[in-house]
């Protein structure tokens, strides 16, 4: 299955009617009149800008541009991890078990951090800018800008991304609790596996 596609599909279904509407407007000038008027989804009028090679995957400008327009921050902020992850393929990422640590470490973090996580992720050195992308694509959802904020750091960091650097980044901000906990439960993981 093409990733783009299903990027597409996704961003279809989660369109509002007015939305669809406003996107249609936006495309006057790529599709025909009478093409928009049979327009009834997204998923159409994604197939008819494909069609005009208006939009691709290795050319996101013309949706980035209408997806800033009907203001979906949360779907320019997908969009723009789907662009990094077609370049970051190419990337080294770390090993299966640094990956697994990073899950564990991750989940136990997510569970004990709450208000806390920007100190957390300036402590880990992540960008500001990232930071303020991720919280205008989820406003009201702190669990998700958390999680949503470690994820970025992993892809940014690649195989330089160490469970050791989270342990640290708790610990110099003065979250010890979390950091124990998280020590504790990658202890008990370690020993479950001997």
């Amino acid at each position: 299955m093409d990733p783009f596609l299903a990027l597409l599909h996704s961003f279809s279904s989660s369109l509002s009617e007015s939305e669809l509407s406003d996107l249609k407007f936006l495309c006057q000038h790529k599709i025909g009149k009478r093409k928009l008027e049979s327009v009834r989804s997204g998923r159409e009028l994604f197939g008819f800008l494909l069609e005009q090679r208006a939009i691709a995957a290795d050319s996101v400008g013309f949706l980035e541009t209408m997806l800033k327009a009907i203001k979906r921050e949360d779907l320019m902020l997908r969009l723009e991890q789907f662009v990094e992850g077609a370049e970051d393929n190419a990337a080294e990422q770390p090993d299966v078990n640094e990956k697994r640590l990073q899950k564990v470490a991750i989940e136990v973090i997510c569970e004990n951090v709450g208000k806390d996580w920007k100190r957390l992720m300036r402590s880990l050195g992540f960008p500001e800018v990232k930071m303020d992308r991720v919280v205008a694509a989820y406003p009201f959802n702190l669990l998700e800008q958390l999680i949503q904020s470690l994820r970025e750091w992993q892809k940014w960091k690649g195989k330089d991304a160490k469970v050791a650097d989270l342990i640290k980044a708790l610990r110099d901000c003065g979250l010890n609790l979390v950091a124990d906990r998280v020590e504790q439960k990658l202890l008990q993981m370690s020993t479950e596996t001997k």
